[in-house]
């Protein structure tokens, strides 16, 4: 197979009829078999438009040289050899060597747990293999693939529309276009722009209702998608905890430029061995430097990674556990999280409020007989009801989208043919004009205020209600959207998905916790209010999406931080909701996993989805929950809490520790006729007190820093660092004091007794900076 060749011929392949494609591709509509995929994912690679993220160990290892300070000190180690010190030289680079070692090992182990961890979210789709169909993962997917979409499904790769029905897709990533663009077979000229190939569906892109089989054309970076990548793959933004780190970088980059270019100057002037001076302020340098940070960091949120897997949470972006932690605000849908995620069917009624068995066989026909959509509440009818003597067969089907809220099928039993239509009640009444009643046929305006009243009723009462309709088609064609239209209104289906038991214990913890609870559900306000009493919100503040229009951003701002419940909601007003509650100064969470969540989980600063989510929603969440409990989630906001506690708690040891000691270091090198420590030393005092902080990953912590979000505060590490460096300098100088003027020790005896008090001080302040409470 010549890639070079076939990507050159199938350059244009919109403009391909199927059969052509496939002979170019050398595949036919059996799908590939085992064999010829894993040959083509040889030749074409992964399925990714993403470098290979996993850095191999020996550049991993490399990398542990790359600091500027770190190559300065290599540097002149080997300069001080040619100039006879071997001894010395030897000694620096094995501290190197073993510090670089230690921060490989922790970065190292750090990957291999996250890459097991994102294992449990991969996305799959379902191809044609071996003529059957199975699951696979997205990286699998090869040039010769069939693969089958429905709504929710993200699309693997450029491909042919081979069939399809009423398929609509959202594109805006290449086209801007917000609205979704209905796709279906054919075949487009070969100078069609990119947003008018209607027969053409592209990676990055993903299924807003219907299905279809497509012929996957090109795979990975030779999409449209990988052409564009490093535009639409921008880095996702920074958050509060990486803008910390990059804040306290330069700030130390600051501190230690100055530092070294005074004591070296200082030093020379003052007629000390240019060399011993040079090396001298590298060593303070280094020891000021935290050199570990960044595996500290690793081993911090890789830990705190691990401990909320166990817990059944996810992270799949590692600088998003801060965020985590700290969130005030979390909104979420009602359905599997306030409530069981389990939709019950109450009833079936005909428009007077009675049992109706015509209206459940119709709601059951419309749900097991559609294909575009599977969702609970079509398994709800089904699990309720059951046929065994039903004749009837598809014969189309218009599937739900949520533009319509609504879903068409047309049945036969060969007799007659039948369009069933179920869906939001206001959606289904839009399209009827007349309603069965026990004695007959009447106008839809001679009951539509009864109808309207019935659905009040049912929806005060807790229920969420759909409508159903039917009418009689003539003709066995296939039935089109036009098609929806003079209607006969038949009766409601009446559902219910009971309240978690233990919601109002969980509600209370994240209360707790500092986080309050904002609902966002696209049901009437009236069902979303008969739940939020169940729960406990006796006098719920509720706004609906037809409020959230009228008002403007100023207005919302005010009216949102005081919002319980907004009810009604279109899909694009979520991401709206979560904007202005972040403006508001807010740090907010997102709970979805809908088709139509992914921006409002963009937006978010904490995008939580579930396991059973659609493939869009996994992709765009930070964390994905493996169980969709509240309570998991609680359990994840501590993990993340303690994860940020104990990061901070190595930045304030390394900071004020080193700090003190390099401060002391330099203004006894100025005032003393040797250096006060060796370069050796110095460096060999910062891997010593290096070792005991490695296990502030698993260390405890106190509740004060459990009970409220934490948020990165540089100020307070800069005052931290300056206060309690210069507090233990007045120790250090005293010790100067003792060893000097007590003990008269000379320049190696001053060396080592030092030496050994910077360590064994070092370490003690891990049992003081750990904790606010008694060390003990």
């Amino acid at each position: 197979m010549d890639i070079t060749q076939q990507s050159s011929d199938l350059e244009q392949f919109w403009q391909l009829k199927t059969e052509d494609a496939l002979r170019k591709l050398s595949c036919d509509q059996k799908g590939l078999t085992a064999t010829d995929a894993a040959s083509r994912l040889k030749l074409y690679g992964p399925n990714t438009v993403k470098s290979k993220e996993r850095t191999s160990a020996v550049l991993l290892f490399l990398s542990q040289f790359k600091s500027p300070i770190t190559i300065l000190l290599i540097v002149a180690a080997l300069l001080s050899a040619g100039l006879g010190d071997v001894t010395d030289t030897v000694i620096i680079l094995i501290i190197v060597l073993i510090s670089s070692m230690l921060s490989f090992w922790q970065e190292y182990s750090a990957a291999n747990a996250i890459a097991e961890l994102l294992k449990l979210v991969r996305l799959n789709c379902t191809a044609l293999r071996d003529g059957k169909k199975i699951e696979i993962p997205l990286e699998a997917v090869v040039p010769g693939d069939i693969v089958y979409l429905t709504a929710g499904d993200i699309i693997p790769g450029d491909g042919l529309i081979i069939e399809s029905q009423e398929m609509f897709v959202d594109e805006a990533a290449f086209t801007g276009e917000t609205y979704p663009v209905e796709k279906q077979e054919g075949v487009c000229p070969a100078d069609t722009p990119l947003a008018k190939r209607g027969n053409t569906l592209f990676m990055g892109s993903h299924v807003i209702s219907g299905k279809a089989a497509v012929l996957v054309i090109k795979t990975g970076k030779n999409t449209e998608f990988g052409k564009i990548s490093s535009r639409l793959q921008a880095k996702a933004p920074e958050t509060d905890f990486e803008k910390g780190i990059r804040k306290f970088g330069y700030m130390l980059m600051e501190v230690t430029l100055l530092l070294v270019i005074i004591i070296f100057a200082a030093n020379v002037y003052l007629h000390k061995p240019v060399l011993d001076s040079f090396l001298f302020s590298l060593a303070l340098a280094v020891g000021l430097t935290p050199q570990l940070l960044p595996a500290i960091i690793s081993v911090n949120l890789s830990t705190g990674a691990r401990r909320m897997a166990k817990k059944q949470v996810i992270v799949k972006r590692l600088s998003s556990i801060e965020n985590f932690g700290s969130m005030n605000i979390l909104c979420s849908d009602k359905t599997g999280t306030i409530t069981e995620g389990k939709v019950k069917l109450k009833d079936a009624l005909d428009i007077t409020g009675a049992h109706s068995d015509k209206v459940l066989k119709y709601a059951w026909l419309n749900a097991s007989l559609q294909q575009g959509f599977h969702n609970p509440i079509d398994e709800a009818i089904c699990t309720s009801y059951q046929d065994t003597s039903n004749t009837f067969k598809v014969q189309a089907e218009i599937p739900y989208d949520f533009i319509r809220k609504r879903l068409t099928v047309q049945v036969t039993d060969g007799k007659e043919n039948i369009a069933i239509t179920k869906g939001a009640l206001n959606a289904v009444l839009d399209i009827c004009d007349r309603a069965e009643t026990a004695k007959g046929i009447i106008t839809i305006a001679d009951c539509k205020q009864q109808l309207l009243k019935q659905y009040e009723q049912l929806s005060n009462d807790g229920f969420r209600t759909l409508g159903v309709a039917y009418k009689a088609v003539e003709t066995p064609d296939k039935f089109r959207r036009d098609d929806e239209q003079q209607m006969i209104f038949l009766g409601f289906i009446a559902l219910f998905d009971p309240p978690k038991a233990n919601i109002a214990a969980t509600m209370t913890k994240l209360n707790n916790l500092g986080v309050s609870l904002k609902i966002i559900t696209g049901d009437n306000a009236l069902v979303a209010k008969s739940l939020a009493v169940q729960v406990g919100l006796k006098t719920p503040n509720i706004l609906t999406g037809a409020d959230l229009h009228k008002m403007n951003n100023t207005a919302l701002t005010r009216k949102a931080a005081s919002t319980d419940i907004f009810a009604e909601v279109e899909p694009d007003q979520k991401e709206r909701i979560i904007a202005i509650l972040k403006r508001a100064g807010f740090v907010v969470g997102f709970m979805g996993d809908g088709i139509n969540d992914a921006p409002a989980l963009h937006m978010a600063d904490v995008g939580i989805s579930v396991d059973t989510a659609v493939d869009v929603a996994k992709e765009a969440a930070d964390i994905v929950l493996l169980s969709q409990s509240l309570d998991v989630l609680v359990d994840g906001i501590i993990e993340g809490r303690k994860t940020f506690t104990n990061t901070m708690k190595y930045i304030f040891m390394a900071t004020s520790a080193n700090f003190g000691n390099m401060f002391s270091m330099a203004g006894a090198s100025l005032i003393m006729p040797f250096l006060p420590l060796l370069p050796k030393q110095i460096l060999l005092t910062n891997l010593l007190t290096d070792f005991p902080e490695m296990a502030i990953a698993t260390d405890r912590v106190d509740d004060i820093n459990i009970k409220s979000p934490q948020k990165w505060d540089l100020g307070f590490i800069r005052r931290f660092m300056i206060i309690f460096g210069l507090l233990s300098s007045v120790f250090d100088y005293l010790t100067f004091g003792v060893l000097i003027f007590f003990m008269h020790a000379k320049e190696k005896a001053f060396q080592t007794g030092w030496f050994t008090e910077s360590v064994i001080s070092a370490i003690l302040i891990v049992l003081v900076v750990r904790t606010k409470l008694p060390f003990f």
